[in-house]
């Protein structure tokens, strides 16, 4: 290990152990349960009411946001895990390897998307919002070591850490 690696600290690492990985796990399961509520009641009516084209376009987007949400619960359970010590890294890695956080996006421009109900809409983009949170966080967690080490190629380190935080603090 080089005297440059040992003196690097990985935010990311502190940042999934700590009170602010918390607040990221109340708020990513919190949001599963407002969208499932969400979906169950009021959602369930608005999209009665909806033009064809919007009611299409509503079923695609619920099954699109149910799945990222479910990707985003088993990314966070997983770093519960490990961070209550219920699993090793090793464990995590190989678990890890099913959760997909860098799809199920949306076309905010689809023709229907400005019908939908807005509580609608405000569920999407605020589960988009903490996909790439969690994205980013698990890219710098699980990223190689090599990828870690500093290189004159490489991102400046203090901007990708300065990037890392903005997107960690993030606010709704």
């Amino acid at each position: 290990m080089s005297e440059t690696s040992l003196n690097n600290v990985n935010l990311a690492d502190r940042m999934a152990n700590s009170a602010q990985f918390k607040a990221l796990y109340a708020e990513g399961m919190g949001l599963v349960e407002e969208t499932a509520n969400y979906l169950d009641g009021p959602g369930r009516t608005a999209s009665k009411a909806l033009p064809r084209l919007a009611s299409v376009l509503y079923a695609a987007e619920s099954m699109r946001l149910t799945t990222r949400l479910m990707q985003m619960a088993s990314w966070l359970l997983l770093q519960r895990a490990v961070n209550n010590g219920e699993m090793n890294r090793d464990q995590v890695l190989a678990e890890k390897s099913k959760v997909r956080l860098d799809s199920f996006n949306c076309d905010k421009n689809a023709q229907g998307w400005s019908e939908l109900p807005e509580e609608f809409r405000d569920l999407v983009e605020r589960s988009l919002r903490i996909q790439t949170r969690i994205a980013l966080l698990d890219r710098e967690i699980y990223r190689p070591a090599e990828a870690t080490s500093l290189k004159p190629d490489n991102q400046n380190s203090v901007q990708a850490q300065q990037q890392l935080l903005q997107t960690v603090f993030a606010t709704r």
